[in-house]
């Protein structure tokens, strides 16, 4: 994979877990003067000195390495729990499965219907909008559409397509699953869609994140691999390839449509789209949304709006949303995509839950590796708002927030019981969600990634006024605590 980043970046990181063995992690990380890294790193800046930096990178690798190994029993397992959930699902729960078993009356799931739903799905069942926030109220109304949004696009292109015609009464734009040139494979799924009640008509952009049982997606998560875009400084590779990087070329700005429909990349299929339709309706605006990995993905993709110098289309752009994002890029790719944002007049809202594990990777360590470059909307255990420069704990593993961490875990369980009382049943938790609240009492920061907190915190939280106030005007400057230096 090297040559072909050595064709288009002159800078780069590649970690390559594939062609270490843990004898080769292990002496890397204890050995400042290990050299023998050819096989697993391919670099062009010096990184054996720093411990704390070969710590970052060994971890990586490690995880990597692991979800290769096991890679495909994660999936399996995977595909058995979903399959056994919508079993559940379909047959009205355990009790009625066992009844219809002994008559013949199971009803077996189809992966590719509209009732088959995704395990992120099944932690969180809710699929409407909610009706109590009005239209007008166009920053809450927005976000919370684009939580959904991000929210269904885990599911399949059945259950996308009912949920948008039949539940919010939208025009279905399109179901895809781009190309990754690196990976030879599909491996971005995107919904889209367009809300003709909303004026002007609005325009979702949707890409998906992680799948909690896929360990290509978690590998990109947790990958520390870079590579340096000029003039725009670096960027997690990985995340760029499922934009749609591609092998030998970079980033062009404009490619030939590939003839087989299964190989188009989405950063060039989406950017066509939009400009198909917008150029039909002038009025309307749009917005990119994603959680986890899509989040990622969502912010990437104006960055090389921006590259491309889309002056037209970031015109048109209302805003990015996203939610438990991780880190894309370093303190220039931040420098610059501060600038193009605040040139292009873009709004980006960056929403962050409490534990969240995901917006504190990969590492923050002020140098080559990745850090956040916008004011973050972050919400503690019980849905308060606050707005920082970065998340609390921002490299997850503080000894000082190890109390503060399980206490939030314990508190998100005992809420999970109590919350239906106390906001109503719309907010009740299955048993699936509180499970996965036990689990999160092992790993504080799991379950508090799960679309079900950023669903909640678009409906129950509420922005800050000054920040209501800059954000209805988009180039107005929010009024935000000093950044530590």
């Amino acid at each position: 994979m090297a040559p072909n980043e050595r064709q288009f970046s002159n800078h780069f990181l590649l970690l390559k877990p594939e062609e270490a063995s843990f004898y080769d992690l292990v002496r890397f990380l204890l050995f400042s003067d290990y050299s023998e890294t050819s096989g697993f790193l391919d670099f062009t800046e010096s990184l054996e000195a720093d411990f704390w930096r070969r710590w970052y990178i060994f971890n990586s690798l490690l995880v990597q390495k692991l979800l290769l190994l096991y890679g495909k029993p994660l999936v399996l397992i995977g595909n058995m729990l979903e399959l056994w959930l919508n079993l559940l699902l379909r047959n009205g729960g355990f009790l009625k499965l066992f009844f219809k078993f002994f008559t013949g009356k199971v009803v077996l799931p189809d992966p590719s219907s509209a009732t088959f739903t995704s395990v992120v799905g099944c932690l969180d069942g809710r699929v409407e909008l909610d009706k109590s926030i009005r239209q007008d109220d166009h920053i809450k109304y927005n976000a919370s559409l684009a939580m959904m949004a991000s929210k269904l696009s885990y599911e399949n292109a059945e259950f996308v397509h009912t949920i948008i015609r039949d539940h919010w009464n939208m025009e279905y734009l399109g179901f895809y699953n781009f190309w990754n040139d690196f990976r030879g494979q599909p491996s971005t799924q995107t919904i889209m869609f367009q809300d003709t009640k909303n004026n002007p008509n609005l325009i979702v952009v949707g890409f998906s994140g992680t799948h909690p049982f896929d360990p290509i997606a978690i590998g990109i998560d947790v990958d520390l691999s870079w590579i340096e875009l000029e003039g725009v400084g670096n960027a997690h590779s990985g995340f760029m390839k499922a934009l749609g990087l591609q092998k030998d070329k970079g980033w062009p700005k404009e490619i030939e449509k590939r003839s087989d429909p299964q190989q188009q990349f989405a950063y060039y299929e989406i950017r066509s789209k939009l400009r198909e339709i917008l150029q039909k309706n002038e009025s309307a605006k749009f917005i990119i949304t994603g959680h986890s990995l899509g989040g990622a993905l969502a912010i990437l993709f104006v960055t090389t709006l921006a590259m491309h110098e889309e002056a037209w289309l970031l015109e048109k752009l209302e805003g990015v949303y996203t939610f438990g994002q991780p880190r894309v890029g370093n303190k220039q790719f931040g420098d610059y995509m501060k600038e193009k944002l605040n040139e292009n007049d873009v709004r980006y809202l960056r929403y962050v839950y409490c534990n969240d594990l995901v917006p504190r990777v990969p590492y923050d360590d002020d140098s080559i590796f990745f850090e956040h470059f916008s004011p973050v909307l972050y919400y503690n255990v019980y849905y308060n708002e606050k707005v920082l420069w970065e998340e609390p704990n921002k490299n997850y593993f503080s000894l000082l927030w190890v109390i503060p961490k399980y206490l939030n875990a314990v508190l998100e369980l005992i809420r999970s019981f109590i919350i239906p009382y106390i906001k109503g049943s719309d907010y009740k938790e299955n048993w699936l969600m509180k499970m996965f609240r036990v689990f999160g009492l092992i790993i504080p920061g799991l379950a508090a990634h799960c679309p079900q907190d950023y669903v909640n915190v678009t409906r129950l939280g509420s922005l800050p006024l000054d920040l209501q106030n800059s954000l209805g005007h988009r180039n107005s400057k929010v009024g935000l605590p000093k950044k530590s230096q």
